[in-house]
């Protein structure tokens, strides 16, 4: 696999580079390319196919090379291609393979591209993927909350505002603003599925390719459904589809957070109008009788940390000239972590729903009478009182005055 032979940069000029300075650059980005090596294989096939059709290689030669990067492609979803820190990225760790195995033939794989669009492109696979498991995952959601609602939903519940019992609400209630809500989530992925779901191949470093690249002919390969034509935008997009992306995320994580507080409060042996299967709660290391919730408290400040990396890549990625800067190498993480924790956090709550129990005689015991004063004030408006009378008189009433 091309571990033993001294890495070649893409960019390498002769000279050495101070070996503090490329720990620095390089970080944690080879690691991160870990997760980018499939995309950046297919991206390369189109790339190659697309040299071909404008007779950069010939037929015999794009054969040859795609047949490398399926291999390649292979090896990196069963995690046995690795990147050396000294090729940075995956795509230096592709390359390097073709010219081990290839010779001169895998050097001519970078003509009418850079880093710059092989990055962005990569990327933009990846996201897709990954925003269509988020969509996926969140539907799978909204399944587990119809699940559990058309099983307890009949079950009435205090409504609550300002912490203090309101008016009678019901699980069906409770669970449907959550679905309602996820529905509207998807709505958004969906926003951002459609924004990123063009193909930058072909803009080269941000100023377009000297070879006349057919665009259209890689997209349609790749399964774009557009392309960004304008080079200086696809650079500017990065950072601006990153923070869309997570802004979408971040909606769901605000349901996951808001919901688990509903079930911490409402599953406390005080309330107790919630059940907590045993298999979703901790003990304390001191207090025999502890069943913690803590999967819940660790979805709910969840919400915060995918908070965070909306802000970093929005800060990141602001204040930057015209063009690429090495900056948004930053924004890589950021935006593999939201997807990590939302994915994690959909699976778990969807999970939880399924087992969820409710307690149909603590909540029965929970709708006590004065959750039923507004109702009452409007059969006496429905009387003929006026309504500020009624209000009075019910209030009254309730004081036992």
């Amino acid at each position: 696999m091309g571990e033993s032979m001294s890495p070649a940069r893409l960019w390498d000029k002769g000279y050495k580079v101070d070996e503090a300075v490329e720990e620095f650059t390089v970080g944690n980005d080879y690691r991160l390319d870990l997760n980018l090596l499939k995309y950046d294989c297919m991206a390369s096939i189109a790339h190659a196919k697309m040299l071909a059709k404008i007779g950069i290689l010939t037929g015999p030669e794009c054969g040859k090379i795609v047949k490398e990067l399926q291999r390649i492609k292979k090896l990196s979803e069963e995690r046995k291609f690795p990147i050396l820190k000294g090729q940075e990225d995956c795509h230096t760790a592709i390359e390097n393979e073709l010219t081990r195995t290839l010779g001169e033939l895998g050097k001519k794989i970078h003509a009418g591209r850079s880093r710059n669009d092989q990055v962005l492109t990569a990327l933009r696979l990846y996201y897709m993927d990954n925003i269509r498991e988020c969509i996926s995952l969140s539907k799978s959601y909204v399944q587990a909350l119809n699940f559990f609602s058309s099983k307890y939903g009949r079950i009435r519940i205090p409504g609550y505002t300002h912490t203090r019992k309101a008016m009678p609400s019901s699980v069906k209630l409770w669970a449907g603003a959550f679905i309602d809500s996820m529905l509207d989530n998807i709505k958004l992925l969906e926003c951002a599925l459609a924004l990123v779901d063009q193909s930058p191949l072909g803009t080269g470093a941000g100023y377009g390719s000297p070879i006349k690249y057919d665009m259209e002919y890689a997209a349609t390969e790749l399964g774009f459904s557009a392309v960004q034509k304008n080079p200086i935008y696809a650079q500017l997009s990065r950072g601006k589809f990153e923070s869309t992306i997570l802004h979408a995320l971040t909606q769901i994580m605000f349901d996951i957070n808001r919901l688990s507080t509903d079930l911490i409060i409402f599953s406390m042996p005080e309330f107790g109008y919630y059940e907590l299967p045993d298999s979703f709660t901790t003990g304390s290391s001191m207090m025999p009788q502890k069943k913690n919730p803590d999967v819940l408290e660790l979805l709910r400040a969840k919400y915060h940390v995918v908070v965070a990396l909306e802000t970093e890549v929005k800060a990141i990625s602001s204040n930057l000239p015209t063009g690429y800067s090495r900056d948004l190498q930053l924004t890589k993480g950021s935006i593999m972590k939201g997807f990590m924790v939302t994915e994690q956090s959909l699976k778990v709550s969807a999970l939880l729903f399924r087992n969820l129990k409710v307690s149909k005689k603590r909540c029965k015991k929970a709708m006590t009478k004065e959750l039923y004063a507004t109702e009452r004030a409007h059969v006496l408006v429905e009387k003929g009182v006026p309504f500020r009378d009624a209000y009075k008189r019910v209030s009254r009433e309730l004081e036992g005055k």
